[in-house]
């Protein structure tokens, strides 16, 4: 298929293009490269500079891609920056992603995959957390992509547009090639291991007092190629709706920092902070719905296995991407 990819010079948008290029699709990315690296983008795909906020730049980018199918990747994802400003994240994450919808039904795009959250969800009813879950999102980030959720379902309903909206859970990971290099790095497997690399004293722990085993929040982890791979799975014709994407395990933060000290043999010290606004205790996914339906099974399910792709790549990248 023809894709055109918004966020492609992004973590795990720049990962999913690769995939797809592989897979022997036609690729081109849209970025404003505000959060991206255009070092991370596949020299075999076609690259476009421009934003969202511009709905005739997103015109001429999609009609000239020809586009069948659009993978969405491109929006603000800083929880606790979102609670600080929100009108950042309801300006990109849903006006501007109003913009990429016109476009795309006006160009005849026929499917719409979209990068979604467990953020949605806000603080669940229950573990491990399934599609039919409530959402009551607890921050602005989750809002803004629950919103957007909703209009997808819109677009279908009046517009015919076939879509598959990925809730994510901690992606983490790299692949050989590409790996994860955020400007403002909020993410803690990057951050632990920067400590490992010497370029960080100590990583900050946000609360040990979370009801929890060791009173520290708990998170499913989930590699990039594998959430590449449902992505490409989800281009297939009649693949829709929503679905959860982990491993359907959790990890504790002090458990992150024990693995990252054992894959890369460097002791990790840790500094307490009080809680950050906006996180729940456990976040744990049942992907039971993507592994049915799309036939879908993560190649990394062990906490070990993905920290230790992600420190190949950070030590041979100490510095990350050069741009």
């Amino acid at each position: 298929m023809k894709v055109l990819v918004t966020g492609g010079a992004g973590y795990i948008g720049s990962v999913c293009v690769e995939q797809l290029l592989d897979t022997g699709h036609e690729v081109t990315v849209f970025d404003n490269l505000s959060e991206g690296h255009l070092s991370a983008v596949d020299p075999r795909a076609r690259f476009v500079r421009g934003c969202l906020s511009n709905l005739e730049e997103l015109v001429v980018a999609i009609n000239n891609s020809g586009a069948e199918a659009v993978l969405h990747f491109a929006a603000f994802a800083l929880v606790g920056e979102s609670m600080k400003d929100p009108a950042k994240y309801f300006r990109n994450n849903v006006a501007n992603g109003i913009n990429l919808l016109q476009a795309a039904v006006g160009a005849g795009v026929r499917k719409f995959v979209f990068s979604s959250t467990c953020a949605t969800y806000g603080v669940p009813d229950r573990l491990p957390m399934d599609e039919t879950l409530p959402q009551r999102p607890i921050n602005p980030y989750g809002e803004s992509k629950l919103m957007f959720e909703r209009m997808l379902e819109w677009y279908r309903t009046i517009h015919g547009l076939e879509f598959v909206a990925f809730r994510y859970f901690n992606a983490a990971g790299a692949s050989p090639k590409l790996g994860e290099h955020h400007r403002v790095e909020s993410h803690l497997i990057p951050n632990v291991l920067k400590v490992a690399l010497g370029q960080s004293p100590a990583v900050t722990l946000f609360g040990d007092d979370y009801p929890t085993p060791d009173g520290t929040c708990i998170r499913d982890y989930i590699h990039v190629a594998d959430l590449a791979d449902a992505h490409i799975r989800a281009l297939e014709p009649g693949r829709s709706g929503f679905f959860n994407l982990g491993n359907g395990g959790g990890y504790s933060v002090r458990e992150v920092v024990q693995a990252c000290e054992k894959v890369s043999g460097h002791a990790i010290p840790v500094i307490l902070q009080p809680r950050r606004p906006g996180d729940p205790p456990r976040l744990i996914a049942s992907a039971d719905k993507a592994r049915r339906e799309l036939g879908w099974n993560p190649r990394f399910p062990t906490l070990e296995a993905i920290v230790a792709t992600a420190w190949d790549w950070h030590r041979r990248n100490p510095d990350g991407y050069p741009d």
